[in-house]
């Protein structure tokens, strides 16, 4: 090689966008792109690609989670949880109960005898900020208590109720609907 010969320089890696095509990881691959893109080739196409490559990968995750987040199979998953939490709520209730005498005047006390009581409502957590407790009402000796449902409002359709066998000999206080 001669010394006053320039070095040939090499051509930018553009094939490589097509793995930006993949999500989460086209998004790193976008990254040194845009960095290769910037400071070693100094070209903006590469650059371009770089960015594309990570607005994709945002934009379809964006898109997964929200499908995940607002679809039928995400919802019925919280209501069959929520379901699953009521019925043992109504076990922390009557236990409650026994242990002090009386029902709890809110759900929140039955924290005192077991920590991990199941009384926040997964399914109004997921579009509320802060918790949100199934709904509770003492009346005389007697309780209500249930899930506001999908929709988020009370004494609607869709509430849900605690799925407990009951005949008219029982001792629980739980009345069954409104």
């Amino acid at each position: 090689m001669d010394l006053y010969t320039t070095p040939k320089k090499s051509k930018p890696p553009y094939l490589l966008g097509l793995i930006c095509l993949i999500p989460f990881f086209g998004a790193f691959v976008g990254g040194a792109l845009l960095i290769f893109g910037i400071f070693k080739y100094k070209d903006k196409w590469l650059s371009l690609i770089g960015i594309g490559g990570i607005l994709y990968s945002i934009i379809i995750l964006t898109v997964f989670i929200y499908a995940i987040m607002h679809g039928s199979v995400y919802n019925k998953g919280l209501s069959d949880l929520s379901q699953m939490q009521l019925n043992n709520v109504v076990k922390n209730i009557e236990y409650y109960k026994l242990s002090h005498g009386q029902y709890p005047d809110s759900l929140s006390q039955l924290s005192i005898d077991d920590k991990f009581a199941p009384i926040i409502d997964p399914l109004q957590n997921k579009k509320k900020k802060g918790l949100s407790y199934y709904n509770y009402e003492k009346i005389n000796d007697r309780y209500l208590v249930y899930s506001s449902g999908i929709d988020g409002i009370a004494k609607t359709k869709d509430d849900l109720f605690p799925n407990i066998a009951m005949n008219d000999s029982s001792k629980i206080g739980l009345i069954k609907h409104w």
